[in-house]
């Protein structure tokens, strides 16, 4: 397998039609937060960054190496109002059959006042979402890996509950020499099994996502350019909220539209860039800037940091502390933490 057929399967599934909406029609949403610090700082989607960091392997199965074996994750992230969410896992490796990696996801979206139809309070209720982990890779050839994440997922919401089966299926073809990572992920492929209606199915928030890695020869930067929502070409919408551009207020006439300023913003709302600056193995900082986010949830009126995210991470001796920052809205922004540590490290340390 080469490159070339690499680039051919991303081709096939570019291709794939499908709606714009791409919000507000799927269940399990919370699959596509991001989870780890790393992560959120970088735009808050990542695939194609292939080292020891356990993380990564949540958001493309195909990153899971050997050199994550008895690795743990820890993660927890301070959203928005009373909304927590976290994960944790655990890997192992064996060489004839490959790597592996369990863990799971979870969301508590708080407490909340029940009432009946007439406004009469008749308690309280509770509202959660869990996702487990169940990951697995192995190496096609010396550039090439395959993996699959299978998630069993659990919601419930008050009295209602739903369960569903998903799984993300990804490749990575990485080229240690020329320090260049390219992948490519389908995420969410599966179905709800029980609904929390009677014949309400509803679909899961599939994606297709490719991503390239860049790391610098001879400068501490790593460059990440990603590409989501590749089933869906067009992800814009109309804000009924803010007024028309398409009409001249004072005249009243229709404003030529530049196809060429609409071609460049479908494809902009596509793309997610982060960069990396590693001044030596015991700290990192990240930066990041997500369009599809900026131009969602920005105010047109006022100017903000919205869409941008940073982070940064430090080792001591055999953890890794890192802290993840990313602005959604004027109103907040999200805080992200995570410690990584491993088990056969402390295990020699203490022999």
């Amino acid at each position: 397998m080469n490159i070339r057929i690499f680039a051919c399967i991303l081709k096939i599934f570019i291709s794939v039609n499908t709606f714009a909406q791409i919000g507000g029609g799927n269940i399990y949403e919370f699959l596509n937060l991001p989870h780890s610090a790393r992560v959120a700082a970088l735009g808050g989607k990542l695939i194609s960054i292939k080292d020891n960091d356990l993380n990564l392997s949540f958001n493309n199965p195909s990153l899971l190496n050997s050199s994550m074996e008895k690795q743990l994750v820890l993660n927890y992230v301070n959203y928005f109002s009373d909304i927590n969410y976290g994960y944790v896992s655990y890997s192992i490796s064996d060489k004839k059959l490959g790597n592996f990696a369990a863990g799971i996801y979870f969301i508590n979206y708080g407490e909340f006042i029940a009432a009946d139809p007439t406004g009469q309070i008749t308690g309280n209720f509770k509202a959660s979402e869990y996702a487990f982990n169940l990951i697995w890779s192995k190496p096609i050839d010396s550039l090439f890996t395959f993996g699959v994440n299978v998630k069993p997922i659990f919601s419930v919401f008050e009295q209602y509950s739903s369960f569903g089966m998903a799984a993300d299926f990804g490749i990575t073809y990485c080229n240690t020499e020329k320090l260049f990572t390219a992948a490519l992920v389908l995420k969410n492929i599966g179905t709800q099994i029980s609904t929390y209606y009677s014949k309400n199915r509803e679909p899961l928030p599939f994606e297709i996502q490719f991503g390239i890695s860049q790391q610098l020869e001879h400068a501490p930067f790593r460059f990440s350019f990603l590409a989501h929502h590749l089933e869906t070409f067009d992800l814009t919408y109309k804000n009924t909220n803010e007024p028309n551009p398409g009409f001249d207020p004072f005249t009243g006439k229709a404003i030529p539209e530049k196809k060429l300023g609409k071609f460049a913003e479908k494809i902009m709302r596509h793309i997610i860039v982060g960069v990396e600056i590693i001044p030596s193995e015991n700290f990192f900082v990240q930066f990041g800037y997500n369009y599809q986010r900026k131009k969602e949830l920005q105010i047109s009126s006022r100017s903000s940091t919205v869409g941008f995210s940073w982070g940064f991470g430090f080792k001591i001796s055999k953890f890794q502390f890192g802290f993840g920052r990313a602005t959604y809205h004027l109103a907040g922004s999200s805080n992200h933490f995570s410690i990584i540590t491993n088990f056969s490290g402390l295990l020699k340390k203490q022999q």
